[in-house]
């Protein structure tokens, strides 16, 4: 049980990483949720100009 809480520690130091505390300073949460939503518009629109039924 002990190598499963050293596991699960180790894996808890990489995904904040030691340095920055696990916050990136240049990844505005914002403009990523705003670029992701524009993509899957952008994909969505796409997709209904191909779908159409002619």
């Amino acid at each position: 049980m002990s190598s499963l809480n050293s596991a699960a520690t180790t894996l808890v130091t990489l995904a904040q990483g030691s340095e920055h505390g696990g916050n990136h300073e240049s990844l505005n949460p914002y403009v990523t949720g705003g670029g992701a939503l524009f993509a899957l518009l952008l994909l969505l629109w796409i997709t209904t100009r191909f779908n159409r039924d002619r």
